[in-house]
């Protein structure tokens, strides 16, 4: 049985998380200075509603329907609004968020990194796995927003960096999951870049993704393969869990 108040405690605590986390920007990665009038936090609870994510049951997010009206708050703030990605489930992260959930062990009592957290599916799959700490990094801010209305939703305590890591060095933690970054080859160039930085240093990622064109198959090992659909799709698709390969010592990146 739970000592008296514990659950009362854990509760302020992802209360205190989802309120601001970690706010400040990384060394030479902020966030869009511009400001916005509209508040995300309540477009997103009055236009995206709850649902268990597809073959992952024991999450429910916001997620986003045909009458989101997603394209209307696009047009509505042009300054806040970017591509809203952090709406829908992709093959990448329900595959890595699947594979965290039946395999705990990967996460169990580690710190762990959800990078490119989008609204939160893979990094609260870690929290119910068991993690030590999780921190969820995102630039988006109504990514943000949706992200600490789904961890209080799905109970997770999740630490919030608002910031793009991808240009500094290695973070301080053991594990990072990546679920659908290489989706353009610019991207692609520069988040294997950080992601060898961190291997460099011991840290473990897994990256979920669909076989994308930019995605680095050299330097990945597939670890489980699932057949997932994706929001507003009909037809079922293979998608992948691989874990990051650091090159050996000694060897150059090919040309």
């Amino acid at each position: 049985m739970p000592a008296p108040g514990k659950g009362l405690a854990r509760k302020r605590a992802i209360a205190k998380a989802a309120g601001g986390g970690y706010s400040r920007a990384s060394r030479g990665f902020a966030c869009s200075s511009k400001m916005s009038r509209f508040d995300p936090t309540l477009f997103i609870r009055t236009n995206l509603p709850v649902a268990a994510v597809p073959g992952i049951p024991e999450i429910r997010l916001h997620r986003a329907s045909p009458t989101s009206g997603l394209s209307r708050q696009a047009r509505a703030d042009e300054d806040g609004f970017r591509p809203p990605y952090w709406a829908h489930s992709w093959a990448g992260g329900l595959a890595l968020a699947r594979y965290v959930l039946d395999n705990p062990s990967v996460v169990a009592g580690r710190r762990v990194l959800d990078l490119g957290a989008g609204s939160g599916l893979v990094g609260i799959a870690a929290a119910k796995a068991g993690a030590r700490k999780v921190v969820a990094a995102e630039v988006d801010r109504y990514a943000v927003a949706a992200l600490k209305l789904n961890m209080r939703l799905n109970g997770a305590l999740i630490s919030i960096l608002h910031c793009d890591i991808t240009g500094n060095g290695a973070p301080a933690t053991d594990v990072i999951l990546v679920g659908d970054l290489f989706y353009a080859s610019d991207l692609s160039e520069q988040i294997a870049a950080f992601l060898e930085r961190c291997s460099n240093r011991g840290i473990r990622a897994l990256v979920g993704d669909p076989w994308r064109a930019c995605l680095p198959v050299s330097r990945l090992t597939e670890l489980a393969r699932y057949v997932v659909t994706e929001d507003g799709g009909c037809a079922m698709r293979p998608s992948g869990v691989f874990a990051f390969k650091p090159r050996p010592v000694g060897a150059r990146p090919s040309a």
